[in-house]
C-alpha cells in the first residue's frame, strides 16, 4: 500500500491534503475524516453497530499526531480523538472518496437529517 509523503492540514478550508508516494494525493475534508472515523465511537464494537455523526460540517482538525510510522491521530475541534487514522486507512478514504461520501449523505437522508451547506 501507498504511503504518505506530506500531510498538509488548510485549516481555514478545513481540508487535509495528502501525498502518497505512488504520485497520488487527496484532499480530505475534516468532515469526512470526522464521520469516518476509524474509533469506537464511530464504528461501534462490531459490524451493524456504526453511529451515524450528524451536525459535523463545520468540524476542524485542531491537531495532529503522529502514530509510530504507520498512523496519526488527528484531533478535531469537538474534541473527538480517538480515531487512529493508518496510512492504509487513509489511502483507502481518499481513493474509494466519491463512493463513500455518497453513502454517507443517503444514510442521512434516510436517517431524516439534512446536511447544511458551509463555505
Amino acid at each position: 500500500m501507498p504511503r504518505p509523503t506530506n500531510i498538509n492540514l488548510h485549516q481555514q478550508s478545513r481540508v487535509l491534503e495528502i501525498e502518497f508516494d505512488n504520485g497520488e494525493s487527496y484532499q480530505l475534508p475534516c468532515e469526512y475524516l470526522r464521520v469516518y472515523s476509524p474509533s469506537a465511537e464511530v464504528t461501534g464494537h462490531g459490524p451493524g453497530q456504526e453511529v451515524l455523526q450528524v451536525g459535523k460540517e463545520e468540524i476542524n482538525i485542531t491537531g495532529i499526531e503522529p502514530q509510530g510510522n504507520y498512523a496519526v491521530k488527528l484531533i478535531f475541534d469537538d474534541k473527538h480523538d480517538t480515531g487512529i487514522y493508518t496510512w492504509d486507512y487513509l489511502y483507502e478514504l481518499g481513493s474509494d472518496y466519491e463512493a463513500k461520501w455518497r453513502d454517507y449523505l443517503e444514510r442521512l437522508k434516510a436517517a431524516g437529517h439534512e446536511r447544511r451547506e458551509v463555505d
